[in-house]
């Protein structure tokens, strides 16, 4: 049987590579660090991903492949229950990729293909939070005059790509560190959502009111 080794090195690599960027920042983290990190060799890193912007590029690849899924399930969205959901499972995809996005001015000041393709990352994003307000405005949670539907859905995706900074902000120290994400993630959800509170219908109001004051008090205990 054709062992599938070089595949899973690569693979590997990867899986690696994101954990180091996404503590240390990728500016802090060398190719030379990440092969020492795995206890191989430079050259073999260098076999399976020559240049640190082919690694950079190809977890970009995989963050934008499971943000296209989930944004395609917007329209999906019909009252604050899916949306605190939906919000909630953007936060967590950043999260798990959020080198990207601590990182990120850094990022597409050198990476041509980066600078590109995060243009189409906002673009999509500004569509699929379109998509949530009509869905959610059609199933009478909320009402919102058409005329301010591309600005609020832009001030969300605003708050969405920028959480983190100002997380990290607010506690360089602990911000980014995984026992902060749950905390991170929820305020960040609440804030995006409370953007459409003047919007809502006043039982939905009261709902969203309610998700963020449990997520409170269980982050709290």
């Amino acid at each position: 049987m054709v062992k599938k080794a070089p595949r899973r090195t690569a693979e590997r690599i990867l899986e690696v590579t994101l954990e180091l960027f996404n503590r240390f920042g990728e500016p802090n983290v060398s190719t030379t660090l990440i092969s020492a990190e795995m206890g191989i060799s430079p050259g073999n890193l260098y076999y399976h991903y020559p240049a640190k912007d082919e690694l950079i590029n190809s977890l970009f690849d995989r963050y934008e492949r499971s943000l296209n899924e989930l944004l395609n399930a917007s329209d999906n969205v019909r009252d604050v229950e899916d949306a605190w959901f939906f919000m909630h499972s953007l936060f967590e995809l950043i999260w798990q990729y959020r080198f990207l996005y601590r990182d990120l001015n850094d990022l597409l000041s050198k990476n041509r293909r980066l600078e590109t393709h995060f243009q189409f990352v906002l673009k999509n994003k500004t569509r699929s939070v379109i998509a949530m307000l009509d869905s959610m405005g059609r199933s009478g949670a909320m009402q919102m005059d058409s005329r301010e539907v591309e600005a609020t859905a832009t001030s969300m995706v605003v708050v969405l790509t920028y959480w983190l900074s100002y997380e990290y902000v607010r506690d360089p120290r602990k911000a980014l560190e995984p026992e902060s994400a749950q905390a991170a993630l929820m305020r960040g959800a609440h804030h995006v959502l409370n953007l459409l509170a003047p919007y809502l219908e006043q039982g939905q109001r009261a709902h969203l009111l309610g998700l963020v004051s449990a997520y409170q008090s269980s982050a709290s205990t």
